[in-house]
């Protein structure tokens, strides 16, 4: 299986959506694209994906000007053409209208030198959920800690 590596994870997408599924996508960029998200200048943060007239497109992605590129460089902000097949296209596509649900982007990574996107097929959590989910893992790192302390020996 080729390596991943991984340039950039959005964190905020686990804390504020529940992930339902999980896509991968490719990634179209130009050339000065490509060496700034080579050298890590890149954001998820306030990303995501929609459907338009049958094509998967990524929204709101910050890729950094790559600073020899000059008069190259496009628009950090641009919206980006995402690959998939037609059939995971026509999936998302209607889960996100009948059901209300939104396509998050969850990590960016490099695999056989091409950019790839894993996306998620998310809900929104509520401000409940998310103090919810927060004390559950809290939970979890104290009995993990309470069972580690039990099993060293002196």
């Amino acid at each position: 299986m080729p390596e991943r590596q991984v340039i950039a994870v959005n964190r905020r997408a686990r804390h504020d959506y529940d992930i339902l599924e999980a896509y991968d996508a490719g990634l179209v960029l130009t050339g000065t694209e490509i060496k700034s998200l080579r050298a890590h200048r890149v954001s998820l943060r306030e990303a995501y994906a929609q459907i338009d007239r049958g094509e998967a497109w990524l929204h709101n992605m910050h890729i950094s000007p790559y600073q020899p590129g000059s008069r190259e460089n496009p628009d950090p902000r641009r919206r980006r053409k995402l690959l998939l097949h037609r059939q995971e296209i026509n999936k998302l596509l209607g889960r996100t209208t009948e059901r209300g649900l939104t396509i998050v982007p969850l990590q960016l990574y490099l695999e056989r030198g091409y950019a790839k996107v894993e996306l998620g097929l998310a809900r929104g959590r509520r401000q409940w959920d998310k103090r919810r989910a927060i004390a559950e893992r809290e939970a979890r790192r104290e009995e993990e800690r309470a069972l580690s302390e039990r099993h060293r020996t002196p």
